[in-house]
């Protein structure tokens, strides 16, 4: 498909044609760059006829490049004057392509129609940094079909959530992410491609949901609550760290011996599987 992408003018001027102000609340920092877009859709493997899911679409830089690779879109917009922007933004630049707005927040969202009879199969989104990790863990809870992704997101954000055991910033994301499959950072993105230019760096992160899930949402709330506990104050030993969950001390010392760990242990050393095991035997 013939798809024009936006540059640094086309941005301003929709962004002016709505009289916008990027807000810091909302995380607005509009990709201007059809380099870096396309590097995302590349990144993230999109092919033809896909039903991808995009997060805090802006003013459609990321969503022409997903429609130009001929992928089917659902856009999730929060600002109700891009949701109503975008369409028209489309029908200017990639006429007949196939897109979906839903105006919502992304934290509200429990499920999404398919395209045909086709879910979505990846998520590939600019997420708004101020909310990534929630938004990122809500819907792949909700949303069992999402098998891969390429996001873009703060740095700091994008490193914790590759993480792994005993990294300095391994953590609650890291786990948590891990609960849903396998993460990888893809490469920094520079300030200069963002309108407004953001004071922190960016990087793409990419993550293939695992071939069978870990356990049920049974299991998996037992297991993000001693995640929780074990990085409250992650320099506490985890029989102190854990207390609280298991009543004292000495019963939590009793269940991390049972679930072969250390109860001198910090939680930054422990896997999934780690937790997983102490999950079960709760």
């Amino acid at each position: 498909m013939s798809v024009r992408l936006l540059g640094a003018s086309e941005i301003r001027r929709l962004a002016a044609e709505l009289d916008l102000s990027p807000t810091k609340k909302l995380g607005q920092n509009f990709v201007h760059d059809p380099g870096t877009v396309r590097r995302i859709v590349a990144t993230a493997g999109v092919r033809p006829g896909e039903h991808i899911l995009e997060v805090g679409p802006g003013l459609g830089s990321l969503t022409l490049g997903l429609l130009e690779a001929g992928a089917d879109v659902t856009a999730i917009e929060i600002d109700e004057r891009l949701a109503t922007l975008l369409p028209r933004t489309v029908d200017d630049a990639a006429p007949g392509a196939t897109l979906r707005v839903v105006h919502r927040d992304a934290l509200d969202v429990e499920d999404v129609e398919p395209h045909g009879d086709v879910p979505p199969v990846a998520l590939v989104a600019n997420l708004p940094y101020n909310v990534s990790v929630p938004v990122l863990l809500h819907l792949l809870a909700r949303l069992p079909s999402l098998r891969r992704g390429v996001v873009m997101v703060q740095a700091e954000v994008g490193e914790r959530l590759a993480a792994a055991p005993g990294s300095k910033v391994y953590g609650s994301p890291s786990v948590k992410a891990a609960w849903y499959g396998d993460w990888t950072t893809a490469g920094l993105v520079g300030r200069k491609v963002f309108w407004p230019e953001p004071n922190v760096d960016s990087v793409l992160v990419a993550f293939a949901a695992r071939a069978e899930p870990v356990g049920d949402d049974a299991l998996r709330a037992r297991v993000f609550e001693l995640v929780d506990a074990a990085f409250a104050q992650r320099r506490k030993m985890l029989r102190q760290a854990l207390s609280g969950v298991y009543g004292s001390s000495a019963a939590a010392s009793d269940a991390l011996e049972r679930a072969g760990v250390a109860p001198t242990a910090r939680g930054e050393v422990l896997t999934l599987d780690d937790f997983v095991r102490l999950a079960r035997d709760r």
